[in-house]
């Protein structure tokens, strides 16, 4: 029999947070509910999770610092936030802490449950798709362990940096647009989740910035080219 996946979710409403619990397990998630960040952190720690689902305003820990605390133990693991209606900067401080999605209050049950299972169809896929291993002037990015090594300095990206860095690899030295970026890795080519993607471009070129042959560059009205030297590109190929 296959192994229920365990959802971590942490909402400081008990009432909202028991119906999601419940809604959530009635669909055959294991899930265990947290009222406050520090419960949540507490929680995180000691258990073992397929998925996050937590409040942005919570007592004791609000949820961005949940965010980045996850984060520190887990670059991997998905997590989706609850956001206020048109709290903008609650949406882009998340996604900068490393949220891989967000819905906002009112939402409907079902949706966050078809998100959920989006979230877990990308993973799976993810997981059967062989190795791809890049090397390109000073660096080598293994896309299946999202380690990325340029001169000399290894660094472990988180899931949404891995699979950024993964398309634009497989586009080096062409354009990659903007707005297949977003539905391949954000599903929604939305206002939110394209600031989210300028985020993650600039982590990037601060990451690469190491060597200078390869960049990430801007092409306006279209979406982002990485550079690299052009015999790589042609050995990659």
């Amino acid at each position: 029999m296959e192994e229920k996946l365990k959802l971590f979710l942490c909402e400081d409403d008990e009432n909202l947070g028991m119906l999601l619990r419940e809604y959530l397990q009635a669909k055959g998630y294991e899930t265990d509910l947290y009222i406050d960040g520090e419960a949540g952190y507490k929680g995180f720690v000691k258990e073992k999770y397929d998925l996050c689902i937590l409040d942005v305003m919570m007592p004791k820990k609000d949820g961005i610092t949940l965010v980045k605390d996850i984060r520190a133990i887990n670059t991997e693991i998905p997590i989706i936030f609850l956001t206020a209606k048109n709290m903008k900067d609650d949406i882009l401080e998340g996604f900068k802490a490393g949220a891989d999605d967000y819905i906002t209050k009112p939402f409907s049950m079902e949706e966050l449950v078809l998100r959920i299972e989006a979230i877990f169809r990308r993973v799976k896929g993810k997981k059967t798709v062989e190795q791809q291993v890049y090397h390109f002037g000073n660096m080598e990015f293994d896309t299946q362990k999202q380690l990325l090594t340029i001169a000399n300095q290894k660094t472990k990206l988180t899931t949404k940096e891995s699979e950024l860095l993964a398309l634009l690899c497989a586009h080096a030295n062409d354009i990659l647009e903007r707005n297949h970026a977003l539905r391949q890795i954000w599903v929604d080519d939305n206002y939110f989740n394209a600031r989210s993607m300028d985020v993650y471009i600039t982590k990037l070129r601060k990451l690469l910035k190491p060597d200078p042959s390869i960049e990430i560059i801007n092409i306006h009205g279209k979406g982002y080219k990485l550079i690299v030297p052009t015999e790589d590109a042609e050995n990659a190929e």
